[in-house]
């Protein structure tokens, strides 16, 4: 796609219908096609997401959007806020830049997508929070916007998806103005994602077949939904794409064009805790755990991020830490 052809994507309204629910030949078509992967898997999980990865868009996701990106951002920085106009590349349900507009980072923005289910979702949450939100389809290998169009591009969980990553973010350079900034969070790194992963799969294996027991059969989702599970894990493995060393993305941003390029990480201990608890919710029916559970499982995880924040971050290495950030500006 030329990056200059803005006029051959439409808005939300012409954009592809989402395909929520890919058949077993859709997959496996998709086995071979990175970028088809991206679509139906993401289409797939769009009006489930936020509940599947306890997304909010109230004061708890707030502050921690808006704490992932003061971690990230020079604090003399933050003293400008906020910014004019921000894009959100990978938007997903609009997470990352729904939540800070409503800190205070932005004032209006615009969230594209490779898949149309997510951009829909995106700008609904958008619409429904009072945001100023325009969406469109997008490869983020080639941004349909103009040059020097946003003061602020941002990203969460979206660059290990990314078939070419120094591509995508010379078009973040190009498209932000001079002196703009882009701040992308939420990326695995490679050794994070090798003791996440692991306990993922540890923890779906032994719930799945726990439940199986007489008497725990009331914890089992119907086989159907946990085929369907199957399928859609089949296709999480063909579009994750890339884990990062943080220097390594760091090298890949200033090859990109990019000056002040940055990276820092959160959460050790709170991933080998978080990813099992999530593993876990999505093996047993919706709204069986209860709110007692929802709230040790989120005070745990706070527990945790805290000591790794001020504990093991003396003594653990950078890139051992699941998560990875990155800021950097695009040259005046």
């Amino acid at each position: 796609m030329n990056p200059k052809d803005s006029d051959t994507l439409s808005d939300v309204a012409g954009d592809p219908a989402p395909t929520p629910h890919a058949t077993a030949e859709q997959v496996e078509a998709a086995l071979k096609d990175t970028k088809l992967a991206q679509i139906l898997y993401h289409d797939w999980e769009a009006e489930s997401y936020d509940d599947k990865w306890s997304i909010s868009y109230d004061k708890r996701c707030v502050d921690y959007a808006r704490n992932l990106f003061d971690a990230t951002v020079p604090p003399e920085e933050l003293r400008e806020l906020p910014y004019d106009r921000a894009l959100e590349l990978g938007c997903g349900s609009g997470f990352f830049l729904l939540n800070l507009i409503q800190a205070g980072v932005a004032r209006r923005g615009s969230v594209t997508d490779l898949s149309p289910g997510m951009v829909k979702v995106a700008t609904r949450n958008g619409q429904n929070l009072g945001l100023d939100i325009d969406g469109r389809v997008a490869d983020a290998e080639g941004v349909p916007y103009e040059d020097d169009t946003f003061d602020l591009v941002v990203g969460h969980a979206v660059l290990h998806h990314i078939p070419d990553v120094e591509k995508s973010l010379r078009e973040v350079v190009r498209v932000l103005k001079p002196g703009g900034r882009f701040v992308f969070a939420g990326e695995p790194t490679s050794v994070g994602n090798t003791y996440a992963r692991s306990l993922s799969t540890l923890t779906w294996r032994v719930a799945t077949n726990a439940t199986k027991i007489p008497g725990l059969e009331g914890w089992r989702r119907p086989q159907a939904e946990l085929d369907e599970s199957s399928r859609a894990a089949a296709l999480e493995a063909v579009v994750d794409l890339h884990t990062f060393d943080p220097d390594d993305l760091e090298r890949m941003a200033r090859s990109a064009g990019a000056v002040d390029v940055s990276t820092s990480t959160t959460e050790f201990t709170a991933a080998m805790l978080g990813w099992p608890l999530r593993t876990f919710e999505a093996a047993v029916p919706p709204g069986k755990l209860g709110w007692g559970y929802a709230k040790f499982a989120f005070t745990s995880w706070i527990g945790l991020s805290w000591i790794d924040d001020n504990v093991w971050r003396r003594v653990v290495p950078k890139g051992w830490y699941y998560n990875v950030m990155i800021t950097g500006v695009k040259p005046s």
